[in-house]
């Protein structure tokens, strides 16, 4: 599978899929545990899941979280972080760990930076410092970290860009694909770390599936879809997703980039995809929305005044089983710290749950119906 076993503990086992969709149940197997499919990963940016810590990820059910390879270069810096045992030590986390390249920041943050073929030199939004980060020296850093699944560089187009600036942007992200691949292969000494690939292609079918097939021939132990979570019509994403899915291997794993409520899951499982990850439950519970089966609570509303339910009747959550609507409110509105940590236990555990349901729902042979039961409901999940 790409990198041999040889060189890494990483496989791939697809249990079933679907008889009416794309929908598929899995299982990635690494050297620390095993993260059942599809799976959502909480975003942990700077080494941390907002409010959360890893005894709560772990209580909520996650199983593998996300950090950023931008940010952690930035602060403290990952001479830091490896010589403090890498991440997973650094932040007590103990579970697998996927890292981002900082290809997103190339596309958020443009004002900051310049691409080159050499790589992007960034501005740092903290002090102002140049910074320069090429496929090599994203993989260094990725190294350093010690992360179990790397992101390649890449940059991802904004909509609405013409079909030649996505042509020589894709073309652009497959030379560094290569590169980062070449340099994954000369660092390999024993790490347990696997390295994926990112397709790109904007919003043009053909330049899709050229970008699809052109990572799927450097044959990576899995594969991510970028540049499709930036403002862009629910429809045009579905469409994009089902030509890349249709090209991607089916024996490994597929991720769909920074996409995450819940009716975007169900969408994007039915269409092959086995991996999320997304800000929107952590940002969610920071500004008062709290997920639950009925779409988005707000907690900041008048009528939860003195309400004494939990947020949900059915949440097995720490917070539904201890506290009232009317209590989250009050913190909410006194901005104790204990509004966040309470709220973002919820959403976390929330997403997780929904995902194991999901995933249940393939076992049984009853996604249709899970589908039929959550889709409409779920559709305003990120509405704050």
């Amino acid at each position: 599978m790409g990198q041999s076993q040889k060189e890494s503990m990483f496989e791939f086992i697809l249990f079933k899929q679907d008889k009416n969709t794309g929908a598929r149940r899995g299982r990635i197997v690494t050297l620390r545990g095993a993260i059942e499919t599809p799976v959502f990963m909480p975003v942990g940016t700077q080494g941390t899941v907002k409010a959360m810590t890893p005894e709560d990820l772990i209580d909520a059910g996650s199983q593998i979280i996300l950090a950023n390879t931008f940010h952690l270069h930035l602060r403290p810096g990952e001479e830091v972080i490896a010589s403090l045992g890498g991440l997973h030590k650094f932040m007590h986390w103990e579970r697998p760990i996927l890292t981002d390249s900082g290809g997103f920041q190339v596309f958020s943050l443009s004002e900051l930076n310049k691409i080159t073929p050499e790589g992007v030199e960034f501005k740092s939004p903290i002090d102002g410092s140049l910074r320069f980060f090429s496929p090599e020296k994203v993989i260094g850093i990725q190294r350093n970290l010690g992360s179990d699944i790397m992101m390649p560089l890449d940059e991802c187009p904004p909509p609405g860009v013409s079909w030649e600036y996505t042509k020589d942007s894709l073309e652009l992200t497959l030379r560094w694909l290569k590169r980062c691949k070449e340099e994954f292969q000369k660092t390999q000494r024993g790490q347990n770390q696997v390295l994926f690939g990112i397709a790109q292609g904007g919003f043009y079918e053909d330049l899709r599936r050229a970008s699809a097939e052109g990572t799927v021939a450097l044959d990576l132990p899995g594969y991510s879809i970028g540049g499709l979570s930036v403002g862009e019509e629910k429809n045009i994403t579905y469409d994009m997703l089902e030509i890349t899915c249709g090209i991607l291997p089916k024996d490994r794993p597929r991720y769909l980039m920074g996409v995450g409520t819940p009716a975007d899951f169900i969408s994007a499982v039915a269409r092959g995809v086995d991996m999320f990850d997304c800000v929107l439950p952590t940002r969610n519970a920071r500004n008062g929305a709290l997920l639950t089966n009925e779409g988005v609570l707000k907690i900041r509303n008048a009528e939860f005044r003195d309400d004494p339910r939990p947020i949900s009747e059915t949440c097995g959550c720490y917070t539904c089983r201890h506290y009232s609507r009317a209590y989250l409110r009050h913190l909410y509105y006194a901005k104790e710290i204990l509004s966040s940590r309470l709220n973002t236990i919820h959403n976390i555990y929330f997403m997780n749950d929904f995902m194991r349901r999901l995933r249940q729902a393939i076992d049984d042979d009853k996604f249709d119906e899970f589908r039929s039961a959550n889709e409409q409901s779920m559709a305003n999940g990120s509405d704050a």
